[in-house]
């Protein structure tokens, strides 16, 4: 296997990064007159932990991994911006995804002009393994492979990604932003095994913190140094950190939500099963459902006009007719079904 900084652009490597007062003085005691803080207001007025350590600490924790091997981002998005920022080359590398799956993949590609190739689903959603694997080339810098998959709700194949993580010669980010939705072990416990492995959750979902933007990368602790470098200072505010470690004292009530949606989950798809005019659901280990309807657009509009408000997700492959149906508490979802029995019943 690859060196850890072979990975990585050399101009990375070899950069000198950016010096923060926190990185010089590691303290938090004397008179700290070494980052031009506004020394008479006395709430948020000091720079935040740069590294988050304590909140890193009570994440390795959670998740059993050492805490040097935990990066957080301003959301996953961030954490996918920067390993595209800092191993793609434009007119030299590319980037491997599904298609569908999460969309900011594409954008981030896009943005650092990065090429994105894309192997499409099976129209079930299953995976074309063969296809996946033959696509698979040294110019591929990045391989991300998101399970439970957005939008379709299902699980990747534990022996494919393995296959993946074994052919590619670059690094295989798998995004487990639904994992606690699913009744599967995390990839978090394979790092260890695969040096190319970063694995991403977030607490967006399960934890209930969509708020606070804050993206939870698992890596080598190598890999972890070298995004350091490139990342903004101070990229996760001292509210946030604070909000998140409060989370993690609270675990017992993350942990009735998630068991909570599961319930409501399997309630919404028989729900839902009942109605003539849904051709399909999709099995998921999410929180949400991607449901096939004979008249998506019509059923759409119509929940706007209820104010009941799903996504639209018509336009994506393999996902004619299809609307993306978040779990919600069991009130919105019986707004949910009694909305859509009123447009039923005014179809006919």
């Amino acid at each position: 296997m690859k060196s850890i900084p072979s990975f990585f652009k050399p101009s990375v490597i070899n950069l000198i990064p950016y010096s923060s007062a926190r990185d010089e003085y590691k303290g938090t005691d004397g008179s700290l007159l070494d980052a031009n803080e506004n020394a008479f207001i006395y709430q948020y007025n000091r720079y935040p932990d740069p590294y988050q350590k304590e909140l890193k600490s009570m994440i390795g924790k959670w998740r059993d991994v050492d805490p040097e091997c935990i990066f957080l981002g301003n959301g996953s998005d961030e954490i996918i911006d920067l390993f595209i920022r800092s191993t793609c080359s434009k007119d030299v590398d590319r980037i491997l995804t599904l298609d569908p799956t999460y969309g900011m993949y594409k954008v981030s590609a896009s943005v650092n002009e990065i090429p994105i190739d894309l192997v499409n689903l099976n129209p079930d959603m299953s995976v074309n393994e063969k296809a996946f694997l033959e696509a698979i080339e040294d110019a591929h810098k990045l391989i991300f492979i998101c399970t439970p998959n957005n939008p379709t709700g299902g699980l990747i194949d534990e022996t494919f990604i393995e296959k993946v993580l074994e052919r590619s010669t670059g690094i295989v980010i798998v995004d487990e932003a639904y994992i606690d939705f699913a009744e599967t072990s995390s990839w978090v416990d394979q790092l260890d095994k695969y040096s190319n492995l970063v694995v991403m959750q977030t607490f967006s979902k399960a934890v209930g913190a969509a708020g606070i933007r804050m993206g939870m990368g698992f890596m080598h602790r190598e890999m972890v140094a070298i995004l350091n470098k490139i990342k903004p200072p101070y990229n996760i505010s001292s509210p946030n950190q604070e909000i998140a470690i409060e989370r993690l004292k609270n675990l017992e009530i993350v942990e009735k939500s998630i068991a909570r949606i599961k319930r409501q989950r399997a309630q919404l798809r028989a729900s839902l099963e009942r109605f003539e005019n849904v051709v399909h659901i999709f099995p998921s280990e999410a929180n949400f459902l991607l449901v096939r309807f004979k008249n998506a657009l019509e059923v759409f509009e119509g929940l706007i006009a209820k104010k009941v408000i799903v996504r639209d997700r018509t336009t994506q492959m393999n996902c004619e007719n299809c609307l993306r149906i978040t779990v919600g508490s069991a009130i919105e979802n019986w707004k949910l079904i009694n909305a859509l029995t009123e447009i039923n019943s005014s179809s006919k």
